[in-house]
């Protein structure tokens, strides 16, 4: 341990100590919580103040939720989980950015292709025609957070010349006049296959949150049929039912 204590700064103890505990948490055997952060004990006595004032340093972090503290089993950094809500319903981007999060596509990729059989079901198309597919795997410059598939009905009229990068319902009202409305949406846990093991980088078989949705427009014609499959280590999906009284 370098850090020690300034005893003739005006920075309060506390407050060193809070600084010190902060340059910790953002070391990668920390942040992944792999590993927990020294006991209130061991500090105390490494850097000569009592175990109350490691505490008010601990506690500060606490209360910001950026450690998570367990007795008898120790304190580690709080992995935070993005949550998103069913009666949510804006860009992916736009999400990320209200939590202060910059968003990295890792995979954008259109192309005209043979779709499964329940693609063409919930799209109303002929299986004989091809349709257009767009991948995305999208997070952060830290992880893979989520591998995005869309299908578009033959009717909206996408080239593969699209920017993708613009959010998608934007893009689609603004060069195929196509505005949707609704969006189906049905929520399932699966065990990731190898392929999704090998696009989000998981764990053999961990679970994981397949999101699928029809997305249609005013007159309720499918639009679009899209698959997300969610990296549960990042991703929670909160549902609010109200009682109807």
């Amino acid at each position: 341990m370098d850090f020690k204590i300034d005893q003739n700064s005006p920075v309060p103890l506390h407050a060193q100590i809070e600084g010190y505990l902060r340059s910790l948490i953002v070391q990668e055997k920390y942040r992944s919580g792999k590993c927990f952060l020294p006991k209130e004990v061991t500090l105390a006595k490494k850097l000569g103040v009592s175990r109350n004032t490691v505490r008010q340093a601990v506690n500060t972090l606490v209360q910001e939720q950026l450690i998570e503290r367990k007795k008898g089993v120790g304190t580690k950094v709080l992995n935070k989980k993005i949550a998103t809500r069913l009666d949510n319903w804006i860009s992916f981007t736009k999400e990320m950015g209200k939590l202060g999060i910059e968003v990295v596509n890792y995979v954008v990729k259109a192309s005209l292709e043979i779709a499964p059989d329940e693609v063409y079901d919930a799209l109303s198309v002929s299986s004989s025609k091809k349709i257009w597919k767009l991948e995305k795997v999208r997070g952060s410059n830290k992880a893979k957070y989520l591998y995005s598939v869309s299908y578009f009905h033959p009717r909206v009229g996408i080239t593969g010349e699209e920017d993708f990068i613009t959010p998608l319902y934007e893009l689609l009202e603004t060069e195929h006049d196509t505005i949707v409305a609704t969006s189906k949406e049905r929520l399932s846990a699966v065990k990731a296959d190898q392929n999704l093991v090998s696009i989000l980088d998981l764990a053999p078989e961990v679970p994981i949150l397949r999101r699928e949705r029809l997305v249609c427009d005013p007159g309720d014609r499918p639009v679009e049929f899209n698959i997300v499959f969610y990296n549960t280590d990042y991703f929670t999906y909160d549902i609010e039912i109200k009682r109807d009284l």
